[in-house]
């Protein structure tokens, strides 16, 4: 199944796909999706492969600790993530879950393995007691002890109030920037919180305002890619760099660009619509 880029996953299309073809085992989407902003029901698509007795694994990559997720009251199947995202923890692991039906399935195959460092059995071997360790990988104890560190200041937050803490802050950038009159490129209702896509002002350069505010500004705005290559810029706010000060900073910055690019813009009232999206 394909859906358009700045487009959530259709929960409709994959249960029609599902009735239509009744042989597939599994389901495989993105929950939150850094390219383009857009967030996916994870919810409702479980859902839909429990009632299809398919398995679903979900890309949570982007969205575990900026976005609501519930592995087992929505019955993912099979979930990944990325540390260094909402996590703000160093880049190399992926925390990783498996529901009981999928370490079934997965004990359960019949042929031969050919990927010694993807065989999940011999992952597994490593998790629970009494575990029959095959040795397998050197860990990386350095990461894990960082990962582990980064748990702990989440814990300390709260979880949810991490998700409300990146949902107030998109809330501010987006006033913000609107008042710079640049658009959002997704809807609101599928729009992601901690990466913000926006479409780049008519007669504005992608490639002059990113290097500017790199060089200038020490500010890194995300390319679009795909089809909104050139078009669209990404915002990320994403873990410890989602605080108001950086939204501040991102809006008098790129406000200052785009002026001095010729796009008249009143960065003034952008900061006092970044002041008024605050309680």
């Amino acid at each position: 199944m394909e859906f358009e880029r700045g487009e959530a996953v259709e929960p409709e299309v994959v249960a029609q796909t599902l009735s239509e073809k009744p042989d597939l085992s599994m389901i495989a989407f993105v929950h939150a999706e850094t390219s383009t902003g857009v967030r996916s029901d994870a919810k409702a698509l479980c859902a839909i492969a429990q009632q299809h007795n398919c398995l679903s694994i979900v890309d949570a990559v982007t969205s575990l600790g900026g976005s609501d997720v519930q592995v087992d009251d929505w019955g993912i199947d099979a979930i990944y993530s990325g540390t260094q995202k909402c996590l703000s923890c160093i880049p190399g692991l992926s925390p990783v879950s498996f529901s009981t039906k999928a370490i079934e399935k997965i004990k359960a195959k019949s042929s031969k393995n050919y990927s010694w460092f993807l065989d999940l059995n011999l992952v597994m071997d490593y998790w629970g007691e009494g575990a029959k360790r095959t040795y397998h990988h050197t860990a990386p104890v350095n990461s894990l002890y960082a990962l582990h560190e980064s748990l702990l200041i989440l814990k300390e937050e709260g979880l949810e109030s991490a998700w409300e803490r990146h949902e107030l802050h998109h809330k501010a950038l987006v006033a913000g920037l609107e008042a710079l009159g640049i658009e959002m490129l997704v809807p609101k209702d599928i729009r992601l919180s901690q990466l913000n896509a926006v479409k780049i002002p008519e007669g504005i350069d992608d490639a002059t305002v990113r290097s500017t505010l790199l060089n200038q500004y020490d500010l890194e705005l995300g390319a679009g890619l795909g089809k909104f290559a050139g078009k669209a810029w990404r915002i990320g706010l994403m873990g410890n760099g989602c605080n108001r000060k950086n939204v501040d900073y991102c809006v008098s910055s790129l406000g200052a660009v785009l002026n001095e690019l010729g796009h008249s813009c009143d960065v003034d009232a952008a900061m006092s619509a970044v002041e008024n999206a605050y309680p």
